[in-house]
């Protein structure tokens, strides 16, 4: 692995953690939205992360002779899906939203989660950033070897 493939690889973390981080406020921003522009409450949103380099079957992985070949090239966002968790019912017959037996439908979105979450999404940013500086710091060493 090179030095500038452990860049690419942390710089990949930082991207994917950042869109993590915006999905998960956006979580949080809409905690009490009761309709959205389809007429429904907000639904949790959750990124689903994959390698960059998903087309090597797992079967080539376990060969002595192909592990060089298939080092990492970081992760990437795949796609950002909808929670399907059912939504809260919560009791409110004076809400604009609350149907004839006087419950309102709320977003399924749990601000303990969405708080663990983004501690996680934080910690992996964070972690990536030590790494670019950890590279950055070892190339600097590198170079005063040739001094």
């Amino acid at each position: 692995m090179g030095f500038f493939s452990s860049l690419d690889i942390s710089a990949s973390g930082l991207t994917a953690q950042r869109l993590r981080m915006d999905t998960i406020s956006q979580n949080i921003a809409n905690i009490n939205t009761t309709r959205t522009e389809n007429g429904t409450p907000y639904r949790r949103r959750v990124v689903i992360f994959e390698e960059r380099n998903a087309d090597v079957p797992f079967s080539d992985y376990l060969t002595e002779s192909s592990r060089e070949k298939y080092i990492g090239k970081g992760v990437r966002v795949s796609r950002i899906v909808e929670d399907s968790t059912p939504f809260k019912r919560i009791y409110d017959p004076g809400h604009p939203d609350a149907d004839e037996n006087g419950y309102v439908l709320m977003p399924n979105v749990d601000i303990i989660t969405e708080m663990v979450n983004m501690i996680s999404a934080t910690r992996a940013y964070e972690a990536n950033v030590t790494s670019i500086n950890t590279t950055k710091s070892m190339a600097m060493k590198a170079l005063e070897i040739g001094k």
